[in-house]
């Protein structure tokens, strides 16, 4: 059996996506794109992309601009709120930079104050997410949202967003998130045939690649690449690595140093229960009947801590956690992200009721606790 340390290069083609889309991004302003940027895995892409516009996650994920964001926003505040801020008022950030339309949403009360200085300077609409999900009155609400985003698009771009956009933008999401999933459950297999480095390389890469046909072609391609390696004897990762799944705040950015200490601590990441991860690519949106409802009814569904009660973040935890065949569980928090951190409390309580080793590492956007991480990803490895 062969052994190597590195795998395909189709993973550098994902790993520079976010970088080289800067110049993407520019050439499609250039040809008279219009472009959305976002922030969170409650954004419908699917009504941008029925008016064919380019969206885009916007800078978020960096302490880069944190000391010109907190000369306005609180130091206690979340990270990711203030890194977002930052990259706005300093321009640093070329996705929000050429954006037309910025859309956020009242997912925490940090970012919906934060949204109103947004406003003063940028082109801001706000989803007004409910907190619940199964009740008739949040439903509705979520629905009337959804058409007043369409509403607004239509108006800023001057153009008709029809049922049947709708439809094949819905199919094209379904196509794409099918192939995520493919894609990280190839993970499944012992040993899994690449690192959480590598996977988390793909699943955030993958949002930075602006044309949805050779996006969706990338990512069938490393899939193919990955399962051929693996069928030619190709092994990256030990058969005795304890596997880990990772939950928790979004990741991406700075925030893989959590990945890289519990991989070098000797674990592999077999999979993400957060909205880099299987969050948003586990399900799929119907595509038969009213397409605003469908929408509708696929993003409330989405397990994040900002619901109450979020049975959905449970049940998708627990499926992940016996597909995976995880030794443990690592959460990763985000100081002063308080509905992540107060539910770590819940999340603890059940892994262990089901006997799942858990671990919770709180960070933030600098560098200065991988030492602490080290320490604590190391011992937590060790005790699997």
């Amino acid at each position: 059996m062969k052994v190597k340390t590195e795998l395909p290069e189709v993973f550098d083609s994902f790993a520079d996506a976010r970088q080289q889309g800067f110049l993407a991004m520019k050439e499609l302003k250039d040809s008279g794109k219009g472009v959305v940027g976002q922030f969170c895995t409650y954004t419908p892409q699917e009504i941008f992309m029925a008016a064919d516009l380019v969206t885009v996650g916007l800078c978020s994920t960096s302490d880069e601009t944190i000391k010109e964001a907190e000369k306005v926003l609180p130091a206690n505040l979340c990270p990711l709120i203030k890194s977002s801020y930052g990259f706005a008022i300093t321009d640093k950030c070329p996705y929000m930079y050429f954006s037309d339309l910025i859309v956020g949403e009242t997912t925490c009360d940090g970012k919906k104050k934060m949204y109103e200085l947004l406003g003063e300077t940028k082109n801001v609409h706000i989803l007004e997410l409910p907190h619940k999900q199964d009740t008739p009155e949040a439903k509705a609400l979520w629905r009337a949202e959804i058409v007043r985003l369409k509403e607004r698009v239509e108006k800023d771009f001057d153009i008709e967003i029809t049922d049947e956009k709708l439809r094949e933008a819905i199919h094209k999401r379904n196509m794409e998130r099918r192939l995520l999933k493919e894609f990280y459950e190839l993970s499944t297999m012992t040993p899994p045939p690449m690192t959480g480095q590598r996977q988390l390389q793909v699943l955030f890469g993958s949002q930075f690649k602006f044309n949805w046909e050779d996006k969706v072609a990338e990512i069938q391609h490393a899939i193919d690449s990955v399962r051929t390696a693996y069928e030619n004897g190709e092994r990256t990762v030990s058969e005795d690595a304890p596997r880990i799944l990772v939950t928790g705040c979004p990741m991406g950015g700075v925030t893989e140093k959590v990945v890289k200490v519990i991989e070098d601590a000797g674990a592999v990441v077999v999979a993400y229960e957060n909205c880099t991860g299987a969050k948003q690519m586990d399900r799929q949106c119907k595509e038969d009947g009213d397409p605003i409802t469908n929408i509708a009814d696929h993003y409330i569904q989405i397990g994040c801590s900002v619901m109450t009660p979020n049975p959905n973040r449970m049940e998708l935890l627990d499926r992940l956690c016996q597909q995976f065949s995880v030794d443990g569980v690592v959460e990763m928090t985000l100081q002063a992200c308080h509905t992540y951190a107060v539910e770590a409390y819940s999340i603890r309580r059940h892994l262990h009721e089901k006997g799942i080793p858990y671990l919770q590492l709180e960070t933030d956007y600098g560098t200065a606790d991988i030492g602490q991480l080290a320490t604590r990803a190391g011992a937590f490895v060790e005790m699997l």
